[in-house]
């Protein structure tokens, strides 16, 4: 079947805890779209973004990606936001034979084994989280809380982070867990604080660290404080306020300022043109629309702009130059790319590398 024009359809939490977030990569997606579209679309048709939002709530999103499929007859999905909603969609993948480009989560379950309707563009949580471990424990800090919320995102980044203090022989001081739709954070912070950990890896949504570094600063507690690039958004430092400062966060594409790499000053370009301000999280979603256009382009010179001709293709993209960063898939391999680093929020509000 082939369509008449290109739908590509997007459920995520446009409300909600990780509105903030949501609302850059889709900024930064729309960027590269709307660019694409100026210039004649591909093969003469326009992309159309179809969003929904799933309140960041997995059963919204399933419903959200079947209505999508089913009754908006969209290509693919694309940039879905968390572990478990993303989870939700996967039996549709397979039911209706379509791709996921870009979903905005390092989860290893979307990973291994490779899911053949998931091309995966950023790395890996326990990728991330294990670099993140190898930096404090190399910064002479060796007493590392971890607190996760108690969910496959949760459990998944933090398989990383244990791996990590497993390989130096240590165990987190302690591990604790909170629920995502309640997460009652400050009990676990007076722990956190009790246990005089030196360094707090917190993992979960930007509200949820926001409340949680708040709580434990409350404390006394002056831990250095940890998350992941989930949380690599201006949102998120408009959540933390004036506990912003000096908090790391790992990332999990290049800095937004780094003028080297072509892909960067190609973001920057079109969002001076729109009079934004490149952020880290419109960077992940101008990468992750540029990987689904070159897919969609690549299945029309095949003649063949389908759900299962644009699988076809990108299984094709065996060596793709983004700009400075390289990605490939082949059937045997959808993890996309491997890139992780760290970062530190200045007193400008700004990522430092």
């Amino acid at each position: 079947m082939a369509w008449a024009q290109i739908k590509i359809g997007q459920t995520a939490g446009f409300s909600g805890p990780v509105a903030a977030g949501v609302k850059e990569t889709t900024d930064g997606a729309r960027l590269y779209l709307e660019e694409v579209n100026a210039r004649g679309g591909v093969n003469g048709q326009k992309i159309e973004l179809i969003m929904m939002d799933d309140k960041f709530d997995p059963a919204l999103s399933a419903g959200n990606a079947r209505q999508l499929i089913e009754q908006r007859g969209v290509l693919a999905l694309f940039l879905s936001r968390g572990t478990p909603q993303t989870e939700a969609m996967l039996p549709l993948l397979v039911q209706h034979k379509l791709a996921l480009v870009a979903p905005s989560t390092g989860a290893m379950l979307l990973r291994q084994p490779v899911n053949p309707h998931v091309f995966n563009v950023r790395a890996s949580y326990q990728r991330e989280a294990e670099q993140a471990v190898q930096h404090l424990l190399g910064r002479g800090i060796r007493r590392v809380a971890l607190v996760q919320v108690d969910d496959s995102f949760g459990d998944d980044a933090a398989a990383g982070v244990l791996r990590g203090l497993e390989k130096a022989r240590f165990k987190p001081a302690p591990h604790l867990k909170y629920a995502r739709a309640n997460p009652a954070l400050t009990p676990l912070m007076k722990q956190v604080a009790q246990a005089e950990a030196q360094a707090l890896i917190m993992i979960g949504t930007a509200e949820a660290v926001a409340e949680g570094s708040h709580a434990l600063r409350a404390t006394g507690s002056t831990a250095q404080l940890v998350t992941l690039s989930n949380n690599a958004t201006a949102g998120f430092v408009r959540l933390m306020g004036t506990h912003a400062r000096g908090v790391i966060v790992s990332q999990a594409f290049p800095s937004e300022r780094s003028i080297n790499l072509a892909l960067v000053r190609e973001a920057q370009a079109l969002a001076k043109a729109h009079k934004q301000e490149l952020t880290p999280g419109m960077l992940e979603g101008f990468t992750a629309a540029k990987v689904l256009v070159e897919g969609l382009r690549k299945a029309a010179h095949d003649k063949d702009l389908s759900r299962t001709g644009l699988l076809r293709a990108l299984d094709s993209l065996h060596k793709l130059d983004l700009g400075g960063l390289e990605l490939g898939y082949r059937a045997n391999d959808h993890t996309g790319l491997d890139y992780a680093d760290m970062s530190i929020i200045g007193p400008d509000g700004k990522f430092w590398r």
